[in-house]
């Protein structure tokens, strides 16, 4: 970095280093042989369990450990537990992840073997309030949605964080609202237009709440093209808020919606002639304009004007200038 001094090794420091590090490999190796040793004779013991748990602190990506982790505790400990101290292990277990989230919060099987310990709470007595319903899960699953709250405020785009968040919903033994989470999208959208992650659980939010009748899907879907108008002014260069767009429209976008759309992407393009994303946007409504309304529409001036912008955007983004060329010879040749 500009502004600090290099401090340069000596030769002796470097071949310290060195030996340091290849001691810290054949440690790590021969700690993996003994642990793999243990798994291959089926040893459940307690003292097999801390192994896995010191070289997964090295390495939480070592899925294989995770496996066999899982048998120790379902072969091993569970068995000669009761349902109280089965709870306490899984408990243990979440705070071990827990630990290694905060170093290495996109490691997926990290994620993985929260979702199994929360698949394998044992059932608990009824909670304060609610008679008959499982407290203990019922506490699990709410601090668990807290936890991955926390995690989404951190670094609010991690997808296995998210991931996580619609398993924990999907599975709480009271459901949350799905108009919650709809706020809870807005929220996280608003404070960050490129969060794509938030886009696709919004869209998964309200197919659900729309297929249920919870929502009015005519209003609901009109204010979404108001939200996304005001995203593509923010930042016509994001992707996640075109893609959203697309899967908009696509959820009911007939000729009229096409058209409006088009019009409405076509003026951010007045003022913004360089965005790729507004003509790519527009070169796709007007080919579905082309394959479904054909007889309704001025062919010609849709081929021509989907031809001009793909010979920009050739100009614009060379990289993709094979696929741009693709898309104009699918769409035909224009007249003049």
């Amino acid at each position: 970095m500009h502004g600090i001094r290099r401090v340069r090794q000596t030769q002796e420091e470097r071949q310290a280093s060195k030996r340091k590090e290849l001691a810290k490999i054949e440690e790590f190796n021969a700690l993996t042989q003994r642990i793999l040793a243990r798994k291959k004779g089926n040893d459940w013991s307690d003292e097999a369990f801390q192994l896995t748990t010191k070289l997964l602190q090295i390495n939480p990506e070592f899925y294989t450990l995770w496996n066999y982790r899982r048998n120790i505790l379902l072969k091993g400990k569970f068995p000669n537990s009761s349902p109280e101290q089965v709870h306490e292990l899984l408990e243990d277990e979440l705070s071990m992840t827990m630990t290694a989230l905060k170093v290495r919060p996109k490691v997926y099987w990290i994620w993985n073997h929260r979702m199994w310990c929360l698949e394998h709470i044992p059932k608990g007595p009824a909670s304060d309030g609610e008679p008959g319903a499982d407290g203990w899960k019922q506490v699990v699953w709410n601090k668990e949605l807290f936890v991955v709250e926390k995690m989404l405020d951190a670094d609010s785009r991690n997808f296995q964080a998210w991931n996580y968040r619609r398993f924990v919903l999907a599975s709480m033994p009271t459901p949350r609202s799905e108009s919650s989470e709809l706020a809870y999208t807005s929220k996280k959208i608003e404070a960050n237009f490129s969060n794509f992650s938030a886009w696709h659980q919004r869209s998964k939010t309200l197919t659900s709440l729309w297929a249920q009748g919870k929502l009015d899907e005519s209003k609901s879907r009109e204010a979404e093209f108001e939200l996304l108008r005001n995203a593509m002014y923010t930042d016509p260069n994001d992707q996640s808020v075109w893609m959203y767009h697309r899967w908009l429209v696509g959820t009911g976008g007939g000729k009229d919606v096409l058209e409006r759309e088009i019009s409405a992407i076509q003026e951010l393009l007045d003022e913004q002639p360089d965005s790729k994303w507004c003509m790519e946007s527009i070169v796709h409504y007007k080919r579905l304009l082309l394959n479904n309304y054909a007889k309704d529409v001025d062919t010609q001036h849709l081929t021509r004007d989907c031809k001009d912008l793909l010979e920009r955007l050739e100009t614009l983004d060379p990289m993709r200038r094979l696929r741009y060329r693709e898309l104009a010879g699918e769409i035909g040749p224009s007249t003049s």
